[in-house]
């Protein structure tokens, strides 16, 4: 069976990001290689564009948009992340955007959602209650109506493809850094649109490489997919990973994780507020819970992972785009 997407895609998509995404900055640190026994390499995509890797997918998505999709727009269902990047997205290329998020969607996220929309006509945020109604046949019935086109948060080609760019970009830094390769590469999991990008980019690149995805424990949708050779759906998890809220992984996404993917583990929300923690004390930067699954996996002897000591191992940090309020009531609690 053909997968989704395959490297040439990825490629491509790096191209058409090119001058537009910044290319984030590979950090390391001493203590997480103590910590862990291996050497990490952090892919910081917490200092991508709108604060997350999701502006990859939605710019080389637009981006191929004809004359008249851009005349009337792109609308797209999210939480967050995907939201700023659509709105962000379609405002550099000069579409309107209709953006639907849960009403409970953080509120740094939501502001700046609507603040990428400032001054760009027909474009708007509607609201609904993720815990009642379907994003889905609301963005499908809003797109009908206006003639706009929908570029869902995970199950898309081009937002795969987009999402891939950063493990293209993260090999080939870790090259420049020592002219090593990867051994394993963490990625954090909600509907599969980053891993299955970064798992056709970095098997591409290092056959023998080894990737993991990680969920919170309370939205395992994917493993339990896996296990059971089928997609799974669940109910929206109740968890501080609020970009992983997902009730299963996509149609295009999970053939390329059942390929690629050597596992999926779980961590609790206590393990993601540690390792928000590692990062704002011993590293400086604020990631956000979502962007913390693959390293709160990575510093847990619990998680599941195989023993990576000794291994270079990749991880991408997703996103920093967290309320300053909540980040801080997190850590003091």
């Amino acid at each position: 069976m053909n997968l989704a997407i395959q490297f040439d895609d990825i490629a491509a998509a790096a191209e058409r990001l090119a001058g537009h995404a910044h290319r984030t900055p590979v950090l390391t640190s001493e203590t997480a290689n103590a910590l862990t026994g291996a050497q990490i390499f952090f892919k910081a995509e917490n200092f991508q564009r709108m604060g997350a890797f999701k502006f990859r997918g939605a710019f080389n998505a637009l981006s191929q948009f004809t004359p008249e999709q851009r005349r009337t727009g792109a609308i797209a269902y999210s939480s967050g992340n995907h939201a700023q990047a659509i709105a962000l997205s379609a405002r550099m290329l000069g579409m309107p955007s209709v953006i639907v998020m849960p009403h409970d969607a953080p509120v740094a996220k939501l502001a700046a959602t609507r603040g990428y929309q400032e001054g760009q006509a027909g474009s708007e945020v509607v609201l609904y209650d993720r815990y009642t109604q379907d994003r889905d046949a609301i963005g499908r019935q809003i797109a009908a109506e206006r003639g706009m086109t929908l570029i869902p948060p995970f199950d898309h080609r081009d937002v795969m493809a987009g999402q891939g760019t950063a493990a293209l970009e993260l090999i080939e830094q870790v090259a420049e850094i020592d002219g090593g390769a990867l051994d394993a590469l963490l990625v954090c999991l909600g509907g599969g649109g980053l891993i299955s990008g970064c798992a056709v980019a970095a098997k591409h690149q290092c056959p023998a490489i080894e990737i993991w995805g990680v969920e919170p424990e309370a939205g395992n949708d994917t493993q339990r997919s896996l296990a059971l050779g089928q997609i799974v759906q669940i109910e929206t998890p109740k968890t501080i990973a609020d970009g992983a809220q997902t009730q299963s992984s996509g149609q295009l996404t999970f053939p390329v994780i059942q390929r690629l993917v050597a596992g999926v583990v779980t961590v609790t929300d206590t393990q993601l507020v540690e390792a928000m923690r590692f990062f704002a004390e011993r590293m400086k930067m604020v990631v956000e819970p979502t962007g913390c699954l693959a390293a709160a996996a990575l510093f847990s002897r619990s998680a599941g992972l195989p023993d990576l000591r000794g291994q270079r191992v990749g991880v991408i940090l997703s996103g920093g785009n967290v309320d300053v309020r909540r980040f801080a009531e997190l850590l003091a609690a």
